[in-house]
């Protein structure tokens, strides 16, 4: 659905899904610059990162900023909400910066829900599936009003723009007027991430974007900035755990898509 305006700043996708993937497997959640908040219907969510770690298994599921994939299984058939949020987007409705949840995979009764998402899980079930996306707004401007829109230093807010444009991290730091010492403890205490690693996530957030409309790898390569399609590739290998190619044929379409799209 549309986004409604007063959460635009907050929340930038919001997509009821129903995908069959016609057996049980497993997919990756990929690393971005947002974070992902998923509400499953039906079965609950069973996440890990990869092989050899506990998965963790909850009927809502918030994940922080992460540089590596996330391993979903599935068992054949999923149902819910997903969203994307910004960083600011997390101290708005949550109350605390995105840092408190990097790396984390997370259920809302562990990062202390505000009243109107903390049921969304209970709400969905009993619901229509039609009233799904309608029922999760209402429950994130409720947080929102009861957090005031608390927001991070504007500062904060400039460099992590500039840094999701492309802009080098002694450039933010000019930008802003503060040391490049001082803008990386700023955003590294906001997002949970150094500058350089979040520019490299918008970087990797763009070029799977031009990966999924099917844009050739060196032109994605070059329109996003990696030195040449090499360079690409070992961002891709390190941050999803495979090239495009294979990303695009063993996972494409699944919900980080459809909410893209």
């Amino acid at each position: 659905m549309t986004v409604p305006e007063v959460l635009r700043p907050y929340v930038t996708s919001l997509v009821a899904y129903d995908v069959d993937f016609g057996a049980p497997g497993v997919h990756r959640g990929m690393p971005s610059t947002e974070v992902t908040f998923v509400l499953p219907v039906d079965d609950p969510l069973v996440t890990s990162w990869g092989s050899g770690t506990e998965p963790v298994t909850a009927w809502s599921l918030v994940s922080g900023l992460h540089t590596r994939s996330a391993a979903i299984h599935h068992p054949g058939h999923q149902r819910g909400v997903q969203l994307g949020l910004t960083t600011a987007g997390v101290r708005a409705l949550f109350g605390m910066p995105a840092a408190a949840w990097r790396g984390e995979l997370l259920a809302l009764e562990e990062v202390t829900a505000p009243g109107g998402v903390r049921h969304l899980p209970e709400r969905l079930a009993e619901a229509d599936p039609r009233r799904w996306e309608r029922l999760v707004v209402t429950g994130l401007v409720d947080a929102l009003a009861r957090h005031g829109e608390a927001g991070p230093r504007a500062e904060v807010g400039r460099a992590l723009a500039l840094l999701t444009g492309g802009a080098g991290v002694q450039e933010v730091a000019d930008d802003v007027g503060y040391s490049r010492r001082r803008i990386s403890d700023l955003v590294r205490a906001e997002t949970g991430v150094a500058p350089k690693q979040f520019q490299r996530l918008a970087r990797f957030d763009r070029s799977r974007g031009l990966v999924v409309e099917r844009v050739s790898l060196a032109e994605t390569a070059s329109r996003c900035g990696y030195a040449d399609q090499a360079h690409l590739t070992r961002e891709w290998q390190e941050f999803a755990g495979c090239t495009p190619t294979t990303w695009l044929r063993e996972e494409f379409p699944f919900v980080q898509d459809l909410a893209d799209r």
